[in-house]
C-alpha cells in the first residue's frame, strides 16, 4: 500500500511538474490522488521566490506542482532554479502544458490535442543582431541544448517503441476520462471536453489572421501585430473558411466527444516568444526539424532533468483559438499521470544478495 504520509521536509521529493500558465496547473491538480499544502504549506522558500508551490501525491510519487509566475524562458530558468533551492533531491522535472504544434509529425498529421513528448530542445531565438535590425541565428548544433539525460534517454527509448506509445495512450485516454469527470464533480469553470472537429481549424501558412474590417491599428501599421486581432476568433475577425485545409475524415467527431490523443516523441523549438506566423513557422521548422514550439523548454531544461510534455493547442499561426487552451492542458496532463504510472518511485532497495552487482553496475555506468 502507498503510504500517504505528508513528507517531512522538501528533500523528500524527487518529482517535480512545472507548468507555465495557471490553467496547465488547474488541470494537473485534477489528477492528484491527495493534496499535502492543504494540512500545511509547503517547504520554506526564498521572499524572492514568486513561484507557486501545490505538493501532494500521484499514485506512488510525491509531487510537488510548480507553477511559474509567468511563461517565457528567463522565467522559466529563474523558477526551475528557486526550485532547486526548495527542493534539492528533485530528479526528474515534467514541463507540462500546451505548445504549437506543426501540421505534420513524422509523416502523420497532428491534430489539435495531440500531446508532444520532448526528446531533445532547440533554442532557435539564439543569435546575433546585425545592423539594420537583422537578426542571424546560430547553427542548429549550436542551438541545442545539452542532450537529455541518462535516464531521460532510457524512459524515451521505451516510447520509441510502438507497443510502449500504443500502451500509453491507452493509459492517457483513461485519465483523461478521470481528470473531465473530477472536474465536473468540483464545479471547475474550465471547459476539458473535446471542442468538436469543427473548431480545429489550419489554414495555409501564408493565410493570415487579419482584420476584414475597418482597425485603426491594422490601418496604420500593415505588418505590424494587433493583439485585438490575435485574441479574436476566425469568426470574429472574418477569416475565409473556403481557405481552410481539409484534414479530418468525413466522421467528423462533435464537441464532447471521446478523443484519443496521438502521442508524438519529437523536437521542440523554444524561444522567449511564442511562434505566431505559419511562414516562419514551417521556416524554423524544416532548418531545425522541429515539431512543436514553447517558451518554457529551453530555460528549464539545462536546470533540472527535465521531460517536456506539451497538448497541442494551435498550430504555431495567427489563427489562435482559446477553445482549445483547457483541453489540450488536459490531454498533456492525463498523459503525464500515464508516464508517472510506470516510472519507478526510487523507494526500493535491492536484494541483499544483489546490492553488490547492483553498486558495480553504477560504478561502470
Amino acid at each position: 500500500m502507498v503510504s500517504t504520509q505528508p513528507p517531512k521536509n522538501g528533500d523528500e521529493f524527487r518529482i517535480a511538474i512545472v507548468c507555465a500558465l495557471p490553467c496547465e496547473a488547474d488541470a494537473v491538480t485534477l489528477l492528484f490522488d491527495e493534496f499535502w499544502d492543504e494540512i500545511s504549506a509547503p517547504s520554506d522558500r526564498l521572499e524572492t521566490d514568486m513561484n507557486t508551490y501545490i505538493t501532494g501525491r500521484i499514485g506512488q510519487h510525491k509531487i510537488v506542482l510548480v507553477t511559474l509566475p509567468r511563461p517565457g524562458a528567463t522565467s522559466a530558468a529563474k523558477g526551475s532554479a528557486y526550485l532547486t533551492l526548495s527542493y534539492r533531491n528533485l530528479k526528474l522535472a515534467l514541463l507540462v502544458g500546451t505548445c504549437g504544434g506543426i501540421p505534420r509529425i513524422g509523416g502523420i498529421d497532428a491534430y489539435l490535442g495531440d500531446v508532444v513528448i520532448g526528446k531533445d530542445v532547440t533554442q532557435h531565438d539564439f543569435g546575433a543582431s546585425c545592423p539594420g535590425g537583422s537578426f542571424i541565428l546560430k547553427d542548429a548544433a549550436e542551438n541545442m541544448i545539452r542532450r537529455a539525460s541518462k535516464e531521460l534517454r532510457i524512459l524515451l527509448a521505451n516510447y520509441e517503441m510502438e507497443f510502449m506509445r500504443n500502451r500509453l495512450q491507452r493509459a492517457a485516454k483513461n485519465h483523461l476520462k478521470d481528470l473531465q469527470e473530477a472536474a465536473l464533480k468540483a464545479g471547475r469553470k474550465a471547459n476539458y471536453q473535446y471542442p468538436g472537429t469543427k473548431e480545429d481549424l489550419l489554414f495555409p501558412p501564408d493565410y493570415h489572421h487579419e482584420h476584414k474590417e475597418s482597425c485603426t491599428f491594422c490601418q496604420g501599421n500593415p505588418h505590424g501585430f494587433c493583439e485585438a486581432n490575435y485574441r479574436s476568433s476566425c469568426i470574429e475577425t472574418g477569416c475565409d473558411f473556403s481557405k481552410l485545409i481539409p484534414r479530418h475524415d468525413q466522421d467528423d467527431l462533435p464537441q464532447g466527444a471521446e478523443f484519443t490523443p496521438e502521442i508524438f516523441l519529437g523536437r521542440f523549438g523554444s524561444a522567449n516568444k511564442p511562434v505566431i506566423n505559419g511562414v516562419y513557422r514551417d521556416e524554423l521548422a524544416e532548418k531545425y526539424s522541429l515539431d512543436a514550439f514553447d517558451t518554457e523548454g529551453a530555460g528549464i531544461w539545462d536546470e533540472l532533468p527535465t521531460l517536456i510534455i506539451k497538448g497541442i493547442s494551435g498550430y504555431a499561426d495567427s489563427h489562435s483559438n482559446k477553445a482549445w487552451k483547457d483541453f489540450a492542458s488536459a490531454t498533456a496532463a492525463a498523459v503525464a499521470r500515464a508516464i508517472l504510472g510506470r516510472y519507478p518511485s526510487g523507494n526500493m532497495e535491492p536484494p541483499v544478495p544483489l546490492r553488490g552487482m547492483y553498486w558495480f553496475l553504477l560504478m561502470v555506468q
